[in-house]
């Protein structure tokens, strides 16, 4: 089947409608021009040029803005498999059109902007597609991308970390990818899988990570990595806080403490054991998180760490999310709103002392 590549470069047509059903017919990664840099967006876009290759039935569904911005370009790339619904801004129409797409065959991809503004299409994530196999046994393979996080003078509509909203809602896969390489393989993996998949791409990682190459191998979703090895306290964390927490394990290293750094990569599911062999090895547990601490990802694995591994704690658990506040469109204001190495670092010292 091909696929029906949807955006916003044109005015919707009848012959528009018709070029984007045969899109994906016959579409080779050489006809797509890919920018071949090492940074995050390159590699997404790389991946959607690659993607269809494989599957034969990917939906590309594109929210774009008249004069788009950075995200937005590398996006734009793909202009010539994408064309207008008509519905331009409207979240809850994009992914309502994606949920048909995947019950009649298709695997869509859908890219919000921002993650802020998913919320307009909630309903449809949650109350649709994450329990459609289960009222019905149809799978429902849709990828989500979230532009998420917070970057300088971006303010409170354009910074939320929404991960730990959609956790709470079963059906749902939740990624937060914070390499180069995983931005890559686990995009592939969450379009390959039949469950509705929460995408998670921290904007501040963008234009601040590199890779040489694309990856070959990936350790699948949902299993956690050690980032960095260490003995004397583990800190957990995901997406843009995990390059916080490794500079903060490089600065305690000159003080001759060795932490250990955990990158969740994947929230739901959750790899507890990773996290409760660390803990084992360290007796010490900090959960760094760039969202909200309210009911969040920080909360869950204290949780569980407490009623799965207690005994293995040699102190109580720290955690340390961004202030509960809205988040402010002043850079300073913003730089003490979030964690940071040199928060992070405070805090481990605390733990450390206990």
């Amino acid at each position: 089947m091909a696929a029906a590549a949807i955006g916003e470069d044109e005015a919707p047509s009848r012959q528009g409608r018709n070029r984007s059903r045969q899109a994906f017919v016959g579409l080779k990664t050489g006809q797509v021009d890919v920018v071949h840099e090492g940074q995050i967006i390159p590699r997404v876009t790389a991946m959607l040029c690659h993607q269809p290759v494989q599957s034969g039935a990917i939906a590309a569904i594109q929210r774009f803005l008249p004069v788009p911005g950075r995200i937005a370009r590398h996006a734009q790339k793909l202009h010539h498999i994408i064309c207008n619904p008509g519905f331009y801004l409207s979240e809850d129409a994009i992914v309502g059109s994606a949920i048909g797409a995947a019950i009649e065959g298709m695997r869509p991809i859908i890219e919000m902007q921002y993650a802020d503004f998913s919320t307009v299409g909630f309903n449809q994530v949650v109350n649709h597609a994450a329990t459609l196999y289960w009222r019905t046994e149809v799978p429902c393979p849709i990828t989500v991308r979230l532009p998420s996080g917070g970057v300088r003078g971006a303010g409170p509509f354009h910074s939320q970390c929404m991960e730990g909203l959609y956790a709470q809602y079963p059906g749902l896969v939740v990624m937060t990818p914070a390499t180069v390489e995983d931005a890559y393989s686990m995009l592939l993996e969450a379009v390959a899988i039949d469950d509705p998949v929460v995408f998670c791409e921290h904007k501040h990682l963008y234009y601040h990570l590199k890779a040489e190459s694309l990856p070959t191998e990936a350790l699948p979703a949902g299993k956690a990595r050690i980032a960095r090895q260490g003995r004397d306290a583990t800190v957990v964390t995901y997406s843009a806080m995990l390059h916080e927490a490794l500079a903060m394990a490089e600065e305690l290293a000159t003080e001759g403490y060795e932490i250990e750094v955990v990158d969740l990569r994947t929230i739901k599911p959750l790899d507890t054991d990773t996290v409760l062999g660390s803990v084992a090895r360290t007796g010490r547990l900090l959960v760094v998180g760039e969202a909200w601490p309210w009911g969040g990802v920080t909360a869950e694995v204290i949780a569980r760490v407490a009623s799965e591994g207690f005994a293995l704690l040699d102190a109580a658990p720290m955690r340390l999310n961004a202030k509960d506040t809205p988040i402010p469109y002043h850079p300073n204001l913003w730089g003490t709103h979030r964690p940071t190495a040199q928060t992070i670092a405070r805090a481990t010292r605390e733990l450390l002392r206990r």
